[in-house]
Protein backbone atom coordinates (compact mmCIF):
# COMPACT_ATOMS: atom_id res chain seq x y z
CA UNK A 1 0.00 0.00 0.00
CA UNK A 2 1.32 3.44 -0.95
CA UNK A 3 1.68 5.70 2.08
CA UNK A 4 0.60 9.29 1.53
CA UNK A 5 2.18 12.48 2.81
CA UNK A 6 0.02 12.90 5.91
CA UNK A 7 0.92 16.58 6.12
CA UNK A 8 -1.60 17.22 3.33
CA UNK A 9 -4.32 16.09 5.71
CA UNK A 10 -3.56 19.07 7.95
CA UNK A 11 -4.59 21.51 5.20
CA UNK A 12 -7.85 23.33 5.43
CA UNK A 13 -10.66 22.17 3.13
CA UNK A 14 -9.51 23.87 -0.04
CA UNK A 15 -7.14 26.46 -1.46
CA UNK A 16 -8.78 29.89 -1.31
CA UNK A 17 -9.18 30.75 -4.98
CA UNK A 18 -10.57 27.42 -6.21
CA UNK A 19 -13.09 27.66 -3.37
CA UNK A 20 -14.12 31.12 -4.55
CA UNK A 21 -14.46 29.79 -8.11
CA UNK A 22 -16.61 26.92 -6.85
CA UNK A 23 -18.98 29.29 -5.05
CA UNK A 24 -19.22 31.57 -8.06
CA UNK A 25 -20.03 28.63 -10.35
CA UNK A 26 -22.69 27.42 -7.95
CA UNK A 27 -24.26 30.87 -7.83
CA UNK A 28 -24.20 31.17 -11.63
CA UNK A 29 -25.77 27.74 -12.07
CA UNK A 30 -28.53 28.61 -9.61
CA UNK A 31 -29.09 32.08 -11.09
CA UNK A 32 -28.54 31.82 -14.84
CA UNK A 33 -30.29 35.13 -15.53
CA UNK A 34 -27.73 36.94 -13.35
CA UNK A 35 -24.64 34.94 -14.31
CA UNK A 36 -23.74 37.29 -17.15
CA UNK A 37 -23.68 40.24 -14.73
CA UNK A 38 -20.90 38.73 -12.63
CA UNK A 39 -17.74 40.85 -12.52
CA UNK A 40 -14.68 39.14 -11.05
CA UNK A 41 -12.49 41.28 -8.81
CA UNK A 42 -11.30 38.40 -6.66
CA UNK A 43 -8.26 36.58 -8.00
CA UNK A 44 -5.38 38.83 -9.01
CA UNK A 45 -5.39 37.89 -12.68
CA UNK A 46 -4.57 40.52 -15.28
CA UNK A 47 -7.06 41.31 -18.03
CA UNK A 48 -5.25 43.52 -20.55
CA UNK A 49 -3.29 42.19 -23.57
CA UNK A 50 0.43 41.50 -23.41
CA UNK A 51 2.76 44.40 -24.26
CA UNK A 52 3.23 44.59 -28.00
CA UNK A 53 7.00 44.33 -27.63
CA UNK A 54 6.62 41.03 -25.78
CA UNK A 55 4.21 39.66 -28.39
CA UNK A 56 6.57 40.57 -31.23
CA UNK A 57 9.52 38.97 -29.46
CA UNK A 58 7.52 35.83 -28.77
CA UNK A 59 6.52 35.60 -32.42
CA UNK A 60 10.19 35.97 -33.39
CA UNK A 61 11.12 33.23 -30.93
CA UNK A 62 8.50 30.89 -32.37
CA UNK A 63 9.79 31.64 -35.87
CA UNK A 64 13.28 30.66 -34.75
CA UNK A 65 11.89 27.36 -33.54
CA UNK A 66 10.59 26.69 -37.05
CA UNK A 67 14.05 26.77 -38.63
CA UNK A 68 16.74 24.14 -38.16
CA UNK A 69 19.51 26.74 -38.02
CA UNK A 70 17.90 28.67 -35.13
CA UNK A 71 15.91 25.91 -33.46
CA UNK A 72 16.34 25.58 -29.67
CA UNK A 73 15.93 22.36 -27.73
CA UNK A 74 16.59 22.10 -24.03
CA UNK A 75 17.83 25.42 -22.76
CA UNK A 76 19.87 26.13 -19.64
CA UNK A 77 17.78 25.25 -16.58
CA UNK A 78 18.80 28.49 -14.89
CA UNK A 79 17.59 30.56 -17.84
CA UNK A 80 19.06 31.99 -21.03
CA UNK A 81 21.92 34.42 -20.49
CA UNK A 82 20.19 37.16 -22.51
CA UNK A 83 17.27 37.29 -20.07
CA UNK A 84 19.36 36.94 -16.90
CA UNK A 85 21.60 39.77 -18.05
CA UNK A 86 18.63 41.96 -19.01
CA UNK A 87 17.30 41.53 -15.48
CA UNK A 88 20.64 42.51 -13.94
CA UNK A 89 20.99 45.50 -16.26
CA UNK A 90 17.50 46.84 -15.60
CA UNK A 91 15.58 46.23 -12.34
CA UNK A 92 18.75 45.25 -10.46
CA UNK A 93 21.14 47.77 -12.01
CA UNK A 94 23.58 49.08 -9.43
CA UNK A 95 22.57 46.58 -6.74
CA UNK A 96 25.60 44.30 -7.07
CA UNK A 97 23.67 41.34 -8.50
CA UNK A 98 25.36 39.21 -11.18
CA UNK A 99 23.55 37.35 -13.96
CA UNK A 100 24.44 33.94 -12.53
CA UNK A 101 22.62 34.87 -9.30
CA UNK A 102 19.33 35.03 -11.26
CA UNK A 103 17.28 31.87 -11.85
CA UNK A 104 14.46 31.94 -14.42
CA UNK A 105 11.33 29.94 -13.63
CA UNK A 106 7.69 29.56 -14.64
CA UNK A 107 6.16 31.49 -11.73
CA UNK A 108 6.74 33.08 -8.34
CA UNK A 109 3.99 30.99 -6.78
CA UNK A 110 6.00 27.90 -7.68
CA UNK A 111 9.25 29.43 -6.48
CA UNK A 112 7.99 30.55 -3.08
CA UNK A 113 6.79 27.00 -2.47
CA UNK A 114 9.72 25.17 -4.02
CA UNK A 115 12.30 27.16 -2.08
CA UNK A 116 11.47 25.02 0.95
CA UNK A 117 13.27 22.13 -0.76
CA UNK A 118 16.62 23.60 0.23
CA UNK A 119 15.76 24.15 3.89
CA UNK A 120 15.78 21.42 6.50
CA UNK A 121 13.42 20.52 9.31
CA UNK A 122 13.33 22.36 12.59
CA UNK A 123 13.46 25.92 11.28
CA UNK A 124 11.28 28.41 13.11
CA UNK A 125 9.30 30.16 10.39
CA UNK A 126 7.64 33.58 10.63
CA UNK A 127 4.82 34.72 8.40
CA UNK A 128 2.79 37.89 8.39
CA UNK A 129 -0.92 37.67 9.12
CA UNK A 130 -2.89 38.16 6.90
CA UNK A 131 -0.72 36.42 4.34
CA UNK A 132 -0.60 35.00 0.82
CA UNK A 133 -1.91 31.45 1.45
CA UNK A 134 0.85 29.71 -0.51
CA UNK A 135 3.45 30.55 2.15
CA UNK A 136 1.45 28.77 4.82
CA UNK A 137 0.12 25.83 2.82
CA UNK A 138 3.49 24.85 1.36
CA UNK A 139 5.01 24.81 4.84
CA UNK A 140 2.16 22.58 5.99
CA UNK A 141 2.78 20.24 3.04
CA UNK A 142 6.49 20.16 3.83
CA UNK A 143 5.85 19.10 7.43
CA UNK A 144 7.08 22.34 8.99
CA UNK A 145 3.93 22.88 11.07
CA UNK A 146 1.68 21.20 13.57
CA UNK A 147 -2.09 21.00 13.32
CA UNK A 148 -4.29 24.06 12.86
CA UNK A 149 -6.21 25.38 15.84
CA UNK A 150 -9.82 26.59 15.89
CA UNK A 151 -8.80 29.92 14.31
CA UNK A 152 -6.84 28.19 11.55
CA UNK A 153 -3.40 29.04 12.98
CA UNK A 154 -0.84 26.27 12.56
CA UNK A 155 1.40 25.19 15.38
CA UNK A 156 5.07 25.74 14.68
CA UNK A 157 4.61 29.01 12.76
CA UNK A 158 5.26 32.43 14.25
CA UNK A 159 2.43 34.73 13.18
CA UNK A 160 3.33 38.42 12.87
CA UNK A 161 0.17 40.54 13.14
CA UNK A 162 -0.51 43.12 10.45
CA UNK A 163 -3.38 45.48 11.17
CA UNK A 164 -4.57 49.04 10.83
CA UNK A 165 -2.57 50.07 13.90
CA UNK A 166 0.79 49.16 12.30
CA UNK A 167 -0.22 50.06 8.76
CA UNK A 168 -0.33 46.34 7.88
CA UNK A 169 3.47 46.16 8.09
CA UNK A 170 4.63 43.65 10.71
CA UNK A 171 7.11 44.67 13.38
CA UNK A 172 10.25 42.59 13.82
CA UNK A 173 9.62 39.88 16.43
CA UNK A 174 11.06 39.88 19.93
CA UNK A 175 11.92 36.19 19.56
CA UNK A 176 14.35 34.36 17.33
CA UNK A 177 13.12 32.96 14.01
CA UNK A 178 15.09 31.31 11.21
CA UNK A 179 13.06 32.07 8.07
CA UNK A 180 10.90 35.15 7.44
CA UNK A 181 8.37 35.63 4.63
CA UNK A 182 7.92 39.25 3.59
CA UNK A 183 5.78 40.43 0.66
CA UNK A 184 5.91 44.08 -0.44
CA UNK A 185 3.90 45.59 -1.97
CA UNK A 186 1.77 43.28 0.07
CA UNK A 187 -0.70 40.72 -1.12
CA UNK A 188 -3.44 41.00 0.14
CA UNK A 189 -3.35 44.34 1.99
CA UNK A 190 -1.57 46.52 -0.56
CA UNK A 191 0.75 47.85 2.16
CA UNK A 192 4.35 48.86 1.42
CA UNK A 193 7.35 48.90 3.74
CA UNK A 194 9.47 52.01 4.12
CA UNK A 195 13.22 51.93 3.77
CA UNK A 196 13.53 52.20 7.54
CA UNK A 197 11.21 49.25 8.10
CA UNK A 198 13.15 47.09 5.65
CA UNK A 199 16.42 48.14 7.25
CA UNK A 200 15.04 46.93 10.58
CA UNK A 201 14.18 43.56 9.04
CA UNK A 202 17.61 43.16 7.46
CA UNK A 203 19.28 44.09 10.75
CA UNK A 204 17.11 41.54 12.55
CA UNK A 205 17.94 38.82 10.00
CA UNK A 206 21.66 39.44 10.27
CA UNK A 207 21.58 39.53 14.07
CA UNK A 208 19.60 36.27 14.21
CA UNK A 209 21.32 34.48 11.30
CA UNK A 210 17.90 34.31 9.63
CA UNK A 211 16.88 34.25 5.97
CA UNK A 212 14.37 36.69 4.50
CA UNK A 213 12.21 35.32 1.66
CA UNK A 214 11.21 38.55 -0.04
CA UNK A 215 8.30 38.37 -2.50
CA UNK A 216 8.42 41.44 -4.73
CA UNK A 217 5.92 40.27 -7.37
CA UNK A 218 4.14 43.66 -7.29
CA UNK A 219 7.17 45.97 -7.18
CA UNK A 220 6.25 47.58 -10.51
CA UNK A 221 3.19 49.14 -8.85
CA UNK A 222 5.17 51.24 -6.39
CA UNK A 223 4.43 54.89 -7.14
CA UNK A 224 6.41 56.48 -4.29
CA UNK A 225 10.09 56.83 -5.28
CA UNK A 226 11.11 56.68 -1.60
CA UNK A 227 9.81 53.10 -1.27
CA UNK A 228 12.43 50.42 -2.11
CA UNK A 229 11.47 48.06 -4.91
CA UNK A 230 14.05 45.43 -4.00
CA UNK A 231 15.29 44.13 -0.66
CA UNK A 232 18.77 44.39 -2.14
CA UNK A 233 18.51 48.17 -2.00
CA UNK A 234 19.08 47.69 1.74
CA UNK A 235 22.67 47.38 2.90
CA UNK A 236 23.41 43.91 4.20
CA UNK A 237 20.53 42.20 2.42
CA UNK A 238 22.91 40.33 0.12
CA UNK A 239 23.98 38.31 3.16
CA UNK A 240 20.50 37.33 4.36
CA UNK A 241 17.82 37.60 1.64
CA UNK A 242 16.36 35.82 -1.36
CA UNK A 243 14.07 37.79 -3.68
CA UNK A 244 11.23 36.50 -5.85
CA UNK A 245 9.94 38.43 -8.86
CA UNK A 246 7.48 37.76 -11.64
CA UNK A 247 6.54 38.93 -15.12
CA UNK A 248 2.90 38.09 -14.38
CA UNK A 249 1.72 41.38 -12.93
CA UNK A 250 3.99 43.85 -14.74
CA UNK A 251 4.10 42.25 -18.20
CA UNK A 252 0.75 40.47 -17.94
CA UNK A 253 2.35 37.00 -18.13
CA UNK A 254 -0.17 35.19 -15.92
CA UNK A 255 -1.08 32.92 -18.83
CA UNK A 256 2.42 32.89 -20.31
CA UNK A 257 4.36 31.94 -17.16
CA UNK A 258 7.76 33.45 -16.41
CA UNK A 259 9.39 34.59 -13.19
CA UNK A 260 12.75 34.57 -11.47
CA UNK A 261 14.53 34.19 -8.15
CA UNK A 262 17.59 36.19 -7.12
CA UNK A 263 19.91 34.37 -4.71
CA UNK A 264 23.22 36.12 -4.01
CA UNK A 265 26.19 33.80 -3.57
CA UNK A 266 26.82 35.48 -0.23
CA UNK A 267 23.65 34.04 1.36
CA UNK A 268 24.28 30.88 3.35
CA UNK A 269 22.70 28.51 5.82
CA UNK A 270 23.91 26.09 8.44
CA UNK A 271 24.64 22.44 7.68
CA UNK A 272 23.72 21.63 11.29
CA UNK A 273 27.29 20.66 12.13
CA UNK A 274 28.91 24.06 12.40
CA UNK A 275 29.55 24.57 8.70
CA UNK A 276 28.05 27.02 6.21
CA UNK A 277 26.49 26.14 2.85
CA UNK A 278 25.73 28.50 -0.05
CA UNK A 279 21.98 28.69 -0.69
CA UNK A 280 22.80 29.73 -4.25
CA UNK A 281 24.62 26.43 -4.75
CA UNK A 282 21.73 24.41 -3.30
CA UNK A 283 19.07 26.17 -5.35
CA UNK A 284 21.11 25.77 -8.53
CA UNK A 285 21.34 22.03 -7.84
CA UNK A 286 17.63 21.79 -7.07
CA UNK A 287 16.71 23.86 -10.15
CA UNK A 288 18.84 21.71 -12.45
CA UNK A 289 17.35 18.51 -11.05
CA UNK A 290 13.65 19.36 -10.89
CA UNK A 291 13.18 21.99 -13.62
CA UNK A 292 13.93 22.00 -17.34
CA UNK A 293 13.67 25.74 -17.86
CA UNK A 294 11.07 28.17 -19.16
CA UNK A 295 10.46 27.99 -22.91
CA UNK A 296 12.67 29.94 -25.30
CA UNK A 297 9.86 32.05 -26.89
CA UNK A 298 8.61 32.99 -23.42
CA UNK A 299 12.06 34.08 -22.30
CA UNK A 300 12.43 36.14 -25.49
CA UNK A 301 9.13 37.83 -24.64
CA UNK A 302 10.25 38.45 -21.07
CA UNK A 303 13.49 40.08 -22.22
CA UNK A 304 11.49 42.40 -24.48
CA UNK A 305 9.75 43.82 -21.40
CA UNK A 306 13.06 45.57 -20.67
CA UNK A 307 13.36 47.17 -24.12
CA UNK A 308 12.53 50.87 -24.46
CA UNK A 309 9.23 49.97 -26.10
CA UNK A 310 8.49 47.29 -23.54
CA UNK A 311 9.12 49.60 -20.60
CA UNK A 312 6.74 52.21 -22.02
CA UNK A 313 4.06 49.59 -22.65
CA UNK A 314 4.42 48.13 -19.16
CA UNK A 315 4.17 51.62 -17.68
CA UNK A 316 0.88 52.09 -19.55
CA UNK A 317 -0.44 48.81 -18.13
CA UNK A 318 0.56 49.82 -14.61
CA UNK A 319 -1.10 53.21 -15.04
CA UNK A 320 -4.29 51.53 -16.20
CA UNK A 321 -4.51 49.18 -13.23
CA UNK A 322 -3.51 51.86 -10.74
CA UNK A 323 -6.22 54.10 -12.19
CA UNK A 324 -8.64 51.27 -11.45
CA UNK A 325 -7.31 51.02 -7.89
CA UNK A 326 -7.88 54.74 -7.34
CA UNK A 327 -11.50 54.45 -8.45
CA UNK A 328 -12.12 51.45 -6.20
CA UNK A 329 -10.52 53.18 -3.21
CA UNK A 330 -12.62 56.27 -3.70
CA UNK A 331 -15.86 54.31 -4.15
CA UNK A 332 -15.36 52.33 -0.95
CA UNK A 333 -14.29 55.39 1.03
CA UNK A 334 -17.32 57.32 -0.23
CA UNK A 335 -19.68 54.87 1.49
CA UNK A 336 -17.75 55.04 4.75
CA UNK A 337 -15.76 51.81 4.59
CA UNK A 338 -12.19 51.74 5.97
CA UNK A 339 -9.86 51.55 2.97
CA UNK A 340 -6.19 50.57 2.76
CA UNK A 341 -3.79 49.76 -0.08
CA UNK A 342 -4.42 50.67 -3.70
CA UNK A 343 -1.81 53.47 -3.69
CA UNK A 344 1.41 51.53 -4.34
CA UNK A 345 -0.26 48.20 -5.11
CA UNK A 346 -3.08 46.86 -7.32
CA UNK A 347 -5.08 45.58 -4.34
CA UNK A 348 -7.56 47.53 -2.25
CA UNK A 349 -8.05 46.19 1.28
CA UNK A 350 -11.43 47.18 2.70
CA UNK A 351 -13.06 46.83 6.11
CA UNK A 352 -16.39 44.99 6.09
CA UNK A 353 -19.56 46.85 7.10
CA UNK A 354 -20.42 46.45 10.76
CA UNK A 355 -21.83 43.04 11.63
CA UNK A 356 -20.59 41.24 8.53
CA UNK A 357 -17.81 38.66 8.44
CA UNK A 358 -15.53 38.53 5.42
CA UNK A 359 -17.38 35.52 3.94
CA UNK A 360 -20.70 37.26 4.72
CA UNK A 361 -19.46 40.18 2.65
CA UNK A 362 -18.37 37.84 -0.13
CA UNK A 363 -21.85 36.31 -0.26
CA UNK A 364 -23.55 39.72 -0.11
CA UNK A 365 -21.45 41.15 -2.93
CA UNK A 366 -22.01 38.07 -5.08
CA UNK A 367 -25.72 37.60 -4.47
CA UNK A 368 -26.80 41.25 -4.37
CA UNK A 369 -24.28 42.99 -6.62
CA UNK A 370 -22.87 40.13 -8.72
CA UNK A 371 -19.33 41.22 -7.87
CA UNK A 372 -16.67 38.70 -6.84
CA UNK A 373 -14.26 39.85 -4.11
CA UNK A 374 -11.85 37.91 -1.91
CA UNK A 375 -12.79 37.40 1.76
CA UNK A 376 -10.04 38.54 4.08
CA UNK A 377 -10.26 35.45 6.28
CA UNK A 378 -9.01 33.42 3.31
CA UNK A 379 -5.62 35.05 3.96
CA UNK A 380 -5.56 33.97 7.61
CA UNK A 381 -7.38 34.76 10.82
CA UNK A 382 -5.83 38.26 10.81
CA UNK A 383 -7.79 39.02 7.63
CA UNK A 384 -11.19 38.52 9.22
CA UNK A 385 -13.33 41.64 8.95
CA UNK A 386 -11.78 42.71 5.64
CA UNK A 387 -12.09 41.92 1.96
CA UNK A 388 -9.74 42.42 -0.98
CA UNK A 389 -10.73 43.96 -4.30
CA UNK A 390 -8.41 43.42 -7.25
CA UNK A 391 -7.81 46.33 -9.62
CA UNK A 392 -6.99 43.92 -12.45
CA UNK A 393 -9.89 44.53 -14.80
CA UNK A 394 -11.15 46.70 -17.62
CA UNK A 395 -11.95 50.33 -16.81
CA UNK A 396 -15.60 49.80 -17.74
CA UNK A 397 -15.91 46.87 -15.36
CA UNK A 398 -14.26 48.77 -12.53
CA UNK A 399 -16.53 51.76 -13.02
CA UNK A 400 -19.52 49.42 -12.88
CA UNK A 401 -18.19 47.75 -9.72
CA UNK A 402 -17.87 51.18 -8.11
CA UNK A 403 -21.50 51.93 -8.91
CA UNK A 404 -22.65 48.59 -7.51
CA UNK A 405 -20.62 48.94 -4.31
CA UNK A 406 -22.06 52.39 -3.68
CA UNK A 407 -25.59 51.16 -4.36
CA UNK A 408 -25.12 48.14 -2.09
CA UNK A 409 -23.38 49.77 0.87
CA UNK A 410 -24.22 53.45 0.55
Amino acid sequence: MAIINANFLKLKAGYLFPEIARRVRAYGDANPALAERIIRCGIGDVTEPLPAAAVEAMHAGVAEMACRETFKGYGPEQGYEFLRQAIVDNPFAGLGISADEVFISDGSKCDTGNILDIFGKGNLIAITDPVYPVYVDTNVMAGNTGEADAKGAYGGLVYLPCNAANGFVADVPNEHVDIIYLCFPNNPTGAVATRGQLEAWVAYARANDAIILFDAAYEAYIQDPAIPRSIFEIEGARECAIEFRSFSKNGGFTGVRCAYVVIPKTVSGSDGMGGRVSLHQLWSRRHSTKFNGASYPVQKAAAAVFSAEGKAQVAALINHYMGNAKLLREACAAVGLPVFGGVNAPYVWVGCPAGLSSWDMFDKMLSEAQVVITPGSGFGFGGEGYFRISAFNSRANVEEVCRRVQALVG
